[in-house]
């Protein structure tokens, strides 16, 4: 595999060139973890660096190689952000109020069980 020397900006490795795998398109990937084991034995430190652009061409703005900086906060959920993605989930109240507002709900504001998109509710394509 061929490998390329990329340097890192920021953090514990600032000012580092290591060799970095290049993947099938040949591009080092996108984030970079570095384990570092815990002197005590607990668990280890994983420092995150992202990779960024070195530099661009004139002519057409092409990335000229690339170089890793450090994200201190490392959050990465490791899965694709495409525009219909949910969002992280963080934990707290739920987004209706109060905990107890499922247990006071009338019958009336529940949705009802089989949904159904068409007028009138009309036999379609997708009622078998």
């Amino acid at each position: 595999m061929k490998s390329e020397h990329t340097p890192f900006e920021g953090g514990p490795m600032d000012g580092r060139v290591l060799p970095v795998l290049l993947g099938p398109t040949g591009h080092p990937p996108k984030t970079y973890r570095i384990p570092v084991p815990d002197p005590a034995d607990g668990p280890p430190t994983v420092l995150v660096y992202r990779r960024e652009p070195r530099g661009h061409s004139k002519r057409l703005g092409l990335p000229q190689g690339w170089k890793y900086v450090f994200d201190p906060e490392g959050k990465d959920s490791g899965r694709p952000r495409w525009p219909w993605s949910k969002p992280d989930v963080r934990p707290g109240p739920p987004a209706g109020g109060t905990p107890d507002a499922a247990r006071h709900a009338t019958p009336d504001a529940t949705p009802d069980a089989t949904p159904d998109a068409t007028p009138d509710r009309r036999r379609d394509d997708a009622d078998g």
